[in-house]
């Protein structure tokens, strides 16, 4: 653990037996979880000024170490969580997989291998990593090059079964759309999260000049930005009838505009990734004699190829992505949708050796939960990003879950990864100048019905408080100086 960390969890246990804890509860009385009359006076005034009802507050904060509880209101009601589902799916994943599992993206030889020509088709697993990006696979196909395989004769086969989806299990998210990054699909074999970047520049002529990033096979650049004007470029993508695709891009770009990124997300059957692999093996320095083809699944019959002794072959080579620790860094620090739904699937049961199912990762949570010591129906998790309404929480279940959490095999890791009020990550701009400030670590939630708060908070007593802080709304936006105030007020008085 680090010094801060161990610190803290000192500072803790100290207040926890020392006689500063009853300072601490003088300033801070208990209350039941029942009436917002019960509330301290700063809470309650706090639920007051946002004009929402008191059924729009779910609210929980309660000594790490100890049993008191500081206030609390609709305690054993269900709040959609919003994005601090991400603290469900990572605990999980913490406890499941351990903080240095990684993904692996393997390629296979299907055929004879000699003097830097494979004769047959090099088959590509993807192996659900979240984070694969562009220059990751640049850099492996260069590898490869390096290590011997620099010509393919036959075909790039694409296996993305790992993931098991179907398009019922994507219903309670909303639909993926181009200028929604956050909606992405989870795939076996995400490409830059899903996004396409179109590259503008100022040009000479009547247009502006143009590129994608990646490079694309069979993907046809229309051009429709002309020059002068406003700096603005807006992509959209077109599906031909032949297999064949158009990004066209339209707009008005001026000299002064200089170079800028414009990134969009293309539909789900684009095949990002199967279009961007034949480029991508040419660009650094490959020769590819057929083309990509997606792997016939066949069900119950893995498409890796058998041995002599009947057991799987051994990949020609891999790419491992970032440890989990680092994933859950960025999915709770920067709200990473696609990263948690790649995430909550890795725990689909046989995972990676078994394709993955919605379904088999749900069972896993539930019954992970179970074994946290919650009910069923305390917790409900349906992708484990927060962007299904389905995915609610009872305030009090997830304080005890994070309260369980600060005990846990992998507590420094979990704790490193929530964002710091007035630091970084989502909580970067928020209890600025405010006693929270640096000692609040607190996962954020955002639907348009929902703004939310969960993690710890250090009190300047010493002493640390798990918090679970909800307001279900058509006008969740007022609710947020609320819970902004209650956090500013337990960091003082807690």
């Amino acid at each position: 653990m680090t010094k801060t960390f161990i610190a803290l969890a000192i500072a803790a246990l100290a207040a926890a037996l020392g006689p500063v804890a009853g300072a601490a509860q003088e300033r801070a009385p208990p209350a039941r979880a029942s009436a917002a009359s019960d509330l301290p006076a700063a809470v309650a005034g706090a639920i007051k000024a946002s004009g929402l009802p008191s059924k729009s507050f779910g609210l929980y904060a309660q000594e790490v170490i100890g049993e008191r509880t500081v206030f609390a209101l609709n305690a054993d009601r269900p709040y959609t969580m919003a994005s601090t589902t991400k603290i469900v799916t990572s605990l999980a994943a913490l406890d499941l997989l351990g903080p240095y599992y990684r993904w692996r993206t393997s390629a296979f030889a299907l055929g004879t291998l000699a003097n830097g020509k494979l004769v047959g088709d090099l088959l590509i697993v993807g192996g659900g990593n979240a984070q694969l990006t562009s220059a990751d696979l640049a850099k492996w196909f260069k590898r490869m090059h390096d290590q011997g395989l620099r010509e393919i004769e036959g075909d790039i086969v694409l296996d993305r079964y790992a993931f098991q989806l179907t398009a019922g299990d994507h219903n309670g998210t909303p639909m993926q759309s181009a200028g929604e990054p956050r909606h992405v699909w989870p795939d076996a074999m995400t490409l830059d999260e899903g996004q396409l970047d179109v590259i503008v520049q100022p040009a000479r002529g009547p247009r502006a000049a143009i590129s994608l990033k990646p490079a694309l096979s069979e993907v046809r650049l229309d051009n429709r930005v002309s020059m002068g004007g406003a700096c603005d470029a807006a992509p959209s993508w077109q599906n031909g009838r032949d297999g064949r695709a158009t990004v066209i891009v339209q707009g008005s770009w001026g000299p002064a505009c200089g170079t800028r990124t414009v990134s969009f997300v293309p539909p789900p059957d684009s095949g990002i990734a199967a279009r961007a692999l034949p480029a991508m093996w040419v660009a650094t320095g490959g020769v590819l004699r057929g083309k990509v083809v997606a792997a016939q699944a066949v069900p119950g019959i893995s498409p890796i190829p058998l041995g002599a002794n009947g057991e799987p072959v051994a990949p020609l080579s891999f790419d491992r992505s970032k440890p989990l620790t680092e994933l859950v860094r960025d999915i709770n620090k920067f709200s990473d949708n696609v990263g948690a739904r790649n995430l909550m699937l890795s725990l689909s049961p046989g995972f990676p050796a078994r394709p993955a199912t919605l379904a088999g990762a749900q069972r896993t949570i539930g019954l992970w939960l179970r074994d946290q010591g919650l009910a069923d129906g305390d917790i409900e998790v349906e992708n484990g990003s927060g962007l299904s309404h389905t995915e609610r929480a009872k305030p009090r279940a997830l304080v005890q879950l994070l309260r369980k959490a600060w005990r846990a095999e992998q507590a420094q890791a979990f704790f490193d990864s929530l964002p710091i009020a007035g630091v970084d990550g989502t909580m970067k701009g928020r209890l600025t100048g405010s006693r929270a400030a640096g000692q609040a670590y607190l996962k954020t939630g955002t639907l348009n019905d929902t703004r939310a708060l969960a993690g710890y908070v250090h009190g300047m007593s010493g002493k640390m408080y798990a918090v679970a802080l909800m307001v279900n709304s058509t006008d969740p936006a007022a609710g947020r100086p609320a819970l902004d105030a209650m956090v500013a007020w337990l960091a003082k008085n807690g």
